[in-house]
């Protein structure tokens, strides 16, 4: 069984902004499923289509399966499948032997920054980049399913 270990932190924008960074990807992803317990979705990406599942997390731990499926497809299933999608643009940020994904929210979720971190334990120590910010791990307001929902422009 596959399982992802990752920890969610907001982003200090101004740092973020003068941080010289790598040629992001654009990412367009949607949920055939959104429960608690588990989600289904797709992703395209510039030149490439995923379906994931995931399980319930616990702590910063969950099952997930992720396949690759061809781009045409992905896209085909956002459009017919899924509603209120997320775009975004993903950094991938060597630092400290371990890799940063920092994704910038477009459309609904604009002004949005998240960097999430993998590990191999829940306590495996790492070190953060300067402009790491608050920890999210916790909160699901930021679980891309739910910000799918309830976006973050309509926070109050």
């Amino acid at each position: 069984m596959g399982v992802e270990i990752e920890r969610k932190f907001l982003v200090k924008k101004s740092l973020w902004e003068r941080f010289e960074k790598p040629m992001g990807a654009y990412y367009r992803q949607g949920y055939l499923l959104t429960d608690p317990n588990k989600t289904i979705r797709v992703r395209a990406t510039d030149n490439a289509g995923y379906i994931t599942i995931k399980g319930k997390t616990v702590g910063a731990t969950r099952p997930e399966f992720e396949y690759a499926i061809p781009k045409e497809e992905a896209v085909a299933l956002l459009d017919a499948f899924t509603v209120n999608n997320i775009e975004k643009t993903r950094f991938t940020i060597p630092y400290k032997e371990k890799v940063w994904e920092v994704d910038v929210f477009h459309g609904q979720n604009i002004g949005l920054i998240v960097a999430e971190i993998e590990l191999e334990s829940e306590e495996e120590p790492f070190i953060c980049p300067d402009w790491i910010d608050t920890e999210v791990t916790d909160d699901a307001r930021y679980y891309n399913s739910n910000l799918s929902n309830v976006p973050f422009l309509h926070w109050t």
